[in-house]
């Protein structure tokens, strides 16, 4: 006896009016319906899953290329500078979770060359340590970036920032600071000339244009501090950096401020996860749809089995009975368009790199050009845990969609559905 027929006979009937009819043309119909609703809605459960999928890639791209230049963790001395850098290092390095620390002083500048002026982040680094935080010095595609040495005054510019100067290696930028200075002609900006050491290029625009490195001694001379603002630190997961950012105001000595990347670029991380959020509640919108379609699909149902249903009610099925019979027929349905929808868009979401360029072959064109986007491959960053709600939320609509029709159903009256039969 096979597992079907051991199962209660609500689910035996529900089962099989999922199927379709063999005798009936209607039957045929309205399974051909329910075949359509399942097709929707493993289309709407796929479209969800590579959408939010393909939203993570991006962000993790840009959030790496981000953390290329900035750190995870930034700490500052509320006194304006940290003298003894290295002891706060020592202690920043106990936490298991940080794994490089490194000074650094960052002011603003506007830096000025043949009459173009641009603004600029100035950040002063140490060359020696900078490579336990970040990894602008391996970005740097012309010149080096140990070009930075105490006293030369040189300077590391971001590509773009470079070219709308109109400067290459070996040439002078003047950089005019925010304070002045007080002389008989009354307040004026300081200024000073560097020497352009080298050119990197993060592949994030807002940093290749606005971001420059400077020695942190240098930096300090600019500033009149007497040692560096701060550190910046590196862990091993950037994710947790708002959890070990409380970690270490506990850990640390001293009046500090501790900031993670996310307070450094809130307006962004906020702007990508709004965006998420109502690309979630847009397409699971479509899912909404397809599972509603389940209505349709269970009232011609129940229109075509009033006479089943009749017949069962006389042989004693309770109006509950026959309720979960139509809800066993549609809670199948969401539960078979839900398992297609999220095998197929997990199957895309794992091999978009190879799809979308058999795509562009197949079609001739190109969705990220190299000369236009800085990423030119479709990028996809698979979250199980986002593959399980959106199966929950799908298998729930589904369910909710077969109540109405199922209510009707335990509300024909045997009577009146056999008067005419």
């Amino acid at each position: 006896m096979s597992i079907i027929h051991k199962l209660p006979y609500e689910w035996q009937v529900g089962l099989r009016y999922t199927r379709a009819g063999k005798r009936s043309g209607r039957s045929s119909f309205i399974s051909f319906i329910s075949l359509i609703s399942v097709a929707g809605i493993a289309l709407g459960v796929a479209a969800l899953i590579i959408v939010l999928s393909v939203m993570n890639g991006f962000q993790k791209q840009v959030t790496d290329r981000m953390l290329s230049v900035l750190a995870h963790i930034e700490v500052f001395d509320d006194s304006g500078s940290m003298p003894d850098w290295r002891a706060s290092a020592k202690e920043a390095l106990r936490n298991p979770n940080v794994l490089g620390a490194a000074p650094f002083v960052e002011t603003q500048g506007l830096l000025v060359r043949d009459g173009v002026m641009r603004p600029s982040i100035v950040r002063g680094v140490l060359p020696g340590e900078e490579d336990n935080v970040s990894t602008v010095a391996r970005q740097v595609r012309a010149g080096s970036f140990d070009a930075l040495k105490p006293g030369q005054f040189n300077i590391v510019l971001g590509y773009a920032l470079a070219r709308a100067l109109g400067v290459g290696l070996g040439d002078k930028v003047t950089m005019v600071l925010a304070q002045g200075q007080v002389t008989p002609a009354g307040m004026v900006p300081r200024t000073r000339s560097f020497t352009v050491a080298g050119i990197f290029e993060a592949g994030h625009f807002d940093f290749d244009a606005a971001l420059s490195f400077i020695h942190v001694e240098d930096a300090q001379r600019l500033e009149r501090l007497p040692a560096p603002s701060g550190l910046r630190l590196r862990i091993a997961n950037m994710r947790e950096a708002p959890e070990v950012a409380e970690q270490l105001k506990g850990q640390m000595k001293g009046d500090l401020t501790v900031r993670d990347w996310p307070k450094l670029n809130a307006n962004w991380y906020a702007a990508v996860q709004t965006e998420k959020k109502m690309m979630f509640i847009i397409l699971t919108l479509i899912i909404a749809v397809a599972a509603f379609n389940l209505v349709s699909s269970l009232v011609m149902t129940v229109t075509e089995k009033q006479a089943d249903i009749a017949i069962l009610r006389t042989l004693g099925s309770s109006p509950q009975s026959i309720m979960k019979i139509f809800m066993v027929q549609g809670g199948v349905i969401g539960v078979l368009g839900t398992l297609a929808g999220v095998g197929l868009g997990v199957m895309v979401s794992l091999n978009i790199d190879v799809i979308v360029p058999f795509i562009e072959r197949l079609l001739g064109v190109e969705f990220l050009s190299k000369d236009i986007y800085l990423i030119s491959t479709v990028p996809s960053d698979l979250h199980g845990p986002d593959v399980a709600i959106i199966g929950v939320i799908s298998v729930l609509l589904a369910f909710a969609a077969t109540v109405y029709p199922s209510w009707a159903a335990s509300r024909v009256k045997p009577a009146e559905a056999l008067r005419y039969e």
